[in-house]
């Protein structure tokens, strides 16, 4: 075995050599070009990583396997001793990810599944969730929509396992502005959101097609609102804290400032 005193000669062809250990302790054994670890070779490290593949100029360059210390495995493309394109990377417990990469980032398009069952197919930017994508949860929660820095974030789709849907925006994962709520009994919210409760304007149908329409506060019906029986009829009210405090006529509501119930 080579040591790390010895020359390896100055060649303009690659050729392979027996196995040369440098002063950090790592060995490597394949391919040379003059100087320089090019082609096809192995490098141990003394912890225990390990990377078999394609180097060019001293770097792990084109296409290669990486063993990490701690178990996980990353077998893809490489550029500049970085994960660099395609790669699949996996974890000692299981869990995967397959896709693109960019300077060692999840980066572009991937599927990443983890061993309780959980999944995301979408965009990532620099190792984060970012872009279009789905995510579904082991129960079969699932969202389809934009992401922002690993959170949901714009607009999306949420379905619950129990049948219940929200289609609107998010903010920072929660449901945050405008968006509409659904229920598998058929009910129906169709409004504004603040932090994942209902707060603003917003139209609350009920299974029998009676609905309410009107202001809400902190997820409770809060201001002036309509009350419409399923057939048709339209009673005129202030709610405060969820709770109808009376009844008014059409003409006082019309001209009622709901800024003072805020």
């Amino acid at each position: 075995m080579f040591n790390n005193n010895q020359q390896i000669q100055n060649s303009s062809m690659r050729e392979k050599q027996p196995p040369y250990k440098f002063s950090s302790g790592a060995i490597y054994e394949g391919e040379w070009l003059g100087a320089m670890r090019d082609g096809y070779g192995t490098q141990t490290w003394p912890d225990g990583a390990k990377y078999e593949g394609q180097w060019v100029q001293n770097k792990a360059n084109g296409k290669g396997k990486f063993w990490h210390v701690d178990g996980d495995i990353y077998e893809g493309e490489w550029k500049e001793d970085k994960a660099n394109g395609y790669g699949v990377y996996i974890h000692l417990n299981g869990a995967k990810y397959e896709g693109q990469w960019k300077d060692d980032f999840q980066n572009g398009y991937g599927v990443e599944v983890w061993v309780d069952g959980s999944k995301y197919e979408g965009y990532y930017n620099q190792g984060k969730k970012d872009g279009q994508g789905t995510y579904t949860w082991p129960d079969q929660s699932k969202y389809t929509g934009q992401w922002v820095d690993n959170k949901i974030h714009g607009y999306g789709i949420y379905t619950w396992q129990d049948g219940r849907k929200y289609e609107g925006n998010w903010q920072n994962n929660t449901m945050h502005g405008k968006g509409v709520y659904t229920w598998k009994d058929g009910r129906r919210y169709e409004g504004e959101y603040q932090y994942d409760k209902k707060h603003g304007f917003g139209v609350y149908t009920w299974a029998d097609q009676r609905r309410y329409e009107g202001y809400w506060k902190h997820g409770k019906q809060h201001g002036k609102g309509m009350y419409i029986l399923a057939d048709g009829t339209i009673k005129y009210g202030i709610w405060e804290e969820g709770k109808r405090i009376q009844w008014i006529g059409k003409q006082e509501y019309d001209i009622l400032d709901n800024n003072n119930f805020n």
